[in-house]
């Protein structure tokens, strides 16, 4: 009887990173799945940035440019798949929905005391989960047009302040027409679309630093706490004292 041949597992790891640590740009030659089991971690590649806590991970094709930087106390999970046999779509970064079981399978496979066919085996078991997880982006993209950049970086800048597309226009050097197309053609989705985005990708990251909802709610610019619980509820399925609370208890 004829052994089985494996192929060389891509590699896999763990670690601990304090709130704000950053990890540079870089690439791999393999797919990475990256994942946070507690505190949030903030992607930025070249085509854009998503982010991510314990119910989510970033999914990295290979060769993809990227960065990580860590909000909050941070479990950081990474599983390598190889180049040629993707589990997900190569095509783009983005963000998936991790559930209980594919949580507790990731944490496990990232075990460095793991036997390897045990990792194996696990492995197998991820990749089943990977392609029923619904893809969940919470993500900002890069803008190319320079008018388009720069009203993004008015936004961002001061998120506190509500902003009108035509209020931007200007001092983005463009017209309100302009820039109204500019976020469709680019971003795929209108300005309010895209600010309502910044928005919770914002409150993420302060909400896992621990501030309070109500100071939150006011440096993201809502007008009022109950209208950013509505928001931050839709886009992400938790309200954010609970999403704050998971994030305390580690996920």
């Amino acid at each position: 009887m004829s052994k089985i041949r494996h192929l060389p597992l891509a590699p896999t790891t763990a670690a601990e990173h304090g709130s704000g640590a950053f990890i540079d740009r870089h690439r791999h030659d393999q797919h990475q799945l990256v994942y946070v089991s507690r505190g949030v971690i903030a992607v930025q590649t070249e085509v854009g940035g998503w982010v991510a806590a314990a119910d989510r991970a970033v999914w990295i094709p290979a060769g993809c440019w990227h960065e990580h930087r860590f909000h909050g106390a941070s479990a950081f999970h990474t599983v390598g798949f190889p180049s040629e046999d993707p589990p997900l779509p190569a095509g783009a970064p983005t963000v998936v929905a991790v559930g209980a079981l594919l949580r507790e399978l990731l944490i496990a496979c990232t075990d460095p005391a793991l036997p390897r066919e045990e990792e194996r085996r696990l492995r197998a078991v991820i990749r089943d989960r990977l392609h029923r997880a619904p893809q969940e982006p919470v993500a900002l993209p890069t803008a190319r047009d320079g008018r388009l950049a720069a009203a993004c970086a008015l936004v961002t800048d001061r998120l506190d302040r509500p902003q009108t597309l035509s209020s931007l226009a200007r001092p983005a050097g463009s017209s309100e027409r302009t820039l109204a197309r500019l976020f469709r053609a680019e971003f795929g989705m209108t300005y309010p679309q895209w600010r309502t985005n910044v928005r919770v990708y914002r409150a993420m990251i302060l909400l896992a630093s621990g501030l309070p909802v109500t100071v939150v709610a006011h440096r993201c610019g809502f007008g009022t706490p109950s209208s950013f619980v509505d928001t931050f509820r839709r886009a992400t399925g938790l309200t954010p004292g609970v999403y704050q609370a998971r994030e305390r208890a580690g996920g």
